[in-house]
């Protein structure tokens, strides 16, 4: 019989007679042979809860910024559906959502003998071409605890595609076809991609099927997450037109400013502080010391980001708008998340440096177009997701990641993620598939929702003209943020 570990809390401490296996309550962290193993498989558990934690902390983040970067008189609707969108999408995911995307996915390779596969076998396809799984196990008493770690992480990164849209559809979208979207978006349309990439799907095996590098390769979420929420924040606000007075006669943009500038710019530092375990904690072992140079990629891209925006819009406009330095450092964030383990700091420099400035243009060019994004999350997370994507394959250096995605070549060799900087084109190839993919596929399954949603809702999913003008914290939510 194994022997197992007793937890004792001593002085504030905790400490155990034996480190060859884990017992808290009833439930049993099975033991390996070797107690340190069994030991890094505990602490690895502990950083991917502490991870999700962090994620889940940055819907904060979200909240105050895109409160802070609308109107006064729509605040309390704003800052619901910020709040709102954790239970809508949590829920969806529960029950459908995490079996459809991660229903295949071994947790067993970061907690050993305390993971466990939700099932092996496809719900739709088969082999390198697997594109929906099954499997409900996680809701049921054999689930382990490794298993519902995993799902929770993956729940607050769920959370954050379906809270980007809630900003570019921001003061004109009707609660109850918010609420829709957010059950819908956990339970659907975020697996989809999801399924196809990290949960082992085909454009993860791209490398076999295609011989595209180590197939589509995206290490927190570039694409996965901030493009395919950028996607469906472009759908949404294209379904549902301007706000009232965005626009002039001409056709030129007005600005319509946010009532509360300190509270966004308080929001990006929460989202800064959530971001090291978005992308740190993407690693899921604590074990694997790579999540040293995740972390200082990321700070690296953030700070870049902040300061290049902050000069290239004094360059533009004369002033350094503090929105634009949020948005620059946000667009250095999300453009790393996905190269930030395979880069070397340089290049983590230049990722951030490249998104600021394209965000700052992709602003105005989406203005331009008659689109209306009060708080600029098609630039940010559709335009810097897309570009993080495209950096792993630019930039990558093959130093991390061999045999991502099981990639070998045909001796049986780890195949390297290695970019256009090594002078390898076949990753590029990857991750371009991958982003033309959510830039026609996901963002017709969102564009399609949206309409379908906005033609069978009694007037439409958009606010009536009267509301909108008016305000509609009280209209739809029956409360007004702020009493005077």
């Amino acid at each position: 019989m194994r022997k197992r570990l007793a937890l004792k809390y001593v002085a504030g401490g905790l400490f155990g007679a034996s480190l060859s296996g884990l017992v808290v309550g009833s439930t049993a962290f099975a033991a390996e042979a070797d107690p340190v193993t069994t030991l890094g498989h505990a602490t690895n558990l502990l950083w991917v809860v502490i991870g999700a934690s962090l994620v889940v902390f940055m819907q904060a983040g979200f909240a105050l910024v895109e409160t802070g970067f609308t109107q006064k008189k729509n605040a309390a609707h704003v800052m619901s559906s910020n709040f709102a969108i954790f239970g809508l999408g949590f829920v969806g995911f529960l029950f459908v959502g995490f079996p459809l995307a991660f229903g295949g996915f071994d947790t067993s390779i970061y907690f050993g003998d305390g993971g466990a596969a939700l099932n092996a076998e496809p719900l739709l396809g088969s082999g390198n071409w697997a594109f929906l799984w099954q499997g409900w196990g996680h809701l049921g008493n054999s689930a382990t605890p490794a298993m519902l770690a995993i799902f929770l992480y993956m729940a607050a990164f769920m959370d954050t595609v379906a809270t980007i849209p809630t900003g570019s559809m921001a003061e004109r979208w009707k609660w109850k076809s918010f609420a829709i979207w957010g059950l819908f978006c956990g339970a659907f349309y975020y697996p989809i991609f999801a399924a196809w990439t990290w949960g082992g799907g085909w454009l993860s095996k791209t490398w076999d099927t295609m011989s595209l590098g180590a197939g589509y390769v995206d290490f927190a979420g570039s694409g996965v997450v901030h493009a395919v929420g950028g996607v469906a924040a472009l759908a949404g606000a294209i379904v549902l037109g301007p706000r009232i007075g965005k626009f002039g006669p001409d056709g030129r943009p007005r600005a319509i400013p946010g009532h509360n500038i300190p509270m966004a710019l308080l929001g990006a530092l929460i989202l800064l502080f959530g971001w090291f375990g978005f992308n740190a904690a993407s690693t899921f072992a604590a074990t694997d010391i790579q999540f040293a140079t995740v972390a200082a990629n990321t700070a690296i891209a953030a700070a870049v980001g902040a300061v290049v925006a902050m000069y290239y819009i004094t360059f533009k406009t004369g002033k350094p708008d503090p929105g634009m330095m949020v948005n620059g450092m946000l667009a250095g964030l999300v453009a790393i998340t996905a190269p930030c383990a395979f880069v070397a700091p340089w290049a983590a420099a230049v990722i951030g440096l490249i998104a600021a400035i394209l965000v700052i243009e992709a602003v105005f060019f989406i203005e331009r177009r008659g689109i209306d994004d009060p708080v600029g999350a098609i630039a940010v997370h559709g335009g810097a997701g897309l570009f993080g994507v495209l950096s792993v394959g630019i930039f990558a250096n093959g130093q991390y990641g061999a045999g991502w995605n099981g990639a070998v070549d045909g001796a049986g060799n780890p195949i390297k993620v290695e970019g256009i900087i090594q002078g390898k084109f076949g990753q590029f190839g990857a991750q371009l598939l991958g982003a033309v993919v959510i830039c026609t596929v996901i963002f017709g399954f969102a564009y399609a929702f949206f309409t379908i949603q906005n033609k069978f809702t009694k007037g439409g999913i958009r606010t009536p003209e009267d509301q909108e003008i008016q305000g509609v914290d009280i209209p739809e939510m029956g409360v007004l943020a702020y009493n005077d």
